[in-house]
């Protein structure tokens, strides 16, 4: 909750991966409340009132992704907002004469994402940002399961970083 609220203010895409590890936390406790009071917010060393507010936070999120049918997979509907808006931003970006700068780190990544798009099973109706997004999203799956990265996927994931930073920075700037 405080990460998520942290990250949310400084950092977008950050609190977009932030928050699709805690939909997937939520459907590895099996949307239970109970274990996740358990494994996750009773290990923090806070006041009873931050735990209660933790697991409000918690609780409001497992009935929001029961209610928009996603327990499986899928992301919910305020977060997916978050990288339309970003990606709306994104494509401003890209038509803005000014922003030569963001256009260019954009092109260098574009090829990263057409064989990230390639490989995986993100569709053509999937955006650049969210495709983005999902590459990093599953190399951090990757080293959680500590598996190997290849160096070409390596230099593909900074690139997509360091766009996907760029970004982040715009869209604060665009919020402030």
């Amino acid at each position: 909750m405080l990460i998520a609220r942290q990250k949310k203010q400084e950092n977008i895409a950050e609190y977009v991966l932030y928050m699709w590890q805690i939909e997937d936390i939520i459907r590895g406790y099996q949307f239970n409340l109970e274990t996740i009071k358990t494994n996750i917010i009773e290990k923090f060393n806070q006041p009873e009132e931050f735990k209660k507010d933790m697991t409000d936070w918690y609780d409001n999120l497992i009935a929001m992704m029961k209610n928009e049918k996603i327990e499986e997979k899928g992301h919910l509907k305020i977060i997916k907002n978050i990288t339309d808006d970003m990606n709306e931003l994104h494509m401003e970006l890209l038509q803005d004469p000014k922003e030569i700068q963001y256009n260019a780190m954009f092109f260098k990544t574009l090829p990263y994402l057409i064989d990230f798009r390639n490989k995986s099973k993100a569709g053509q109706e999937t955006n650049d940002v969210e495709l983005a997004l999902g590459a990093l999203y599953g190399i951090l799956i990757l080293r959680l399961q500590k598996r190997e990265i290849s160096k070409d996927t390596e230099q593909a994931i900074k690139q997509i970083s360091i766009f996907l930073a760029h970004l982040a920075a715009k869209y604060k700037e665009d919020e402030e």
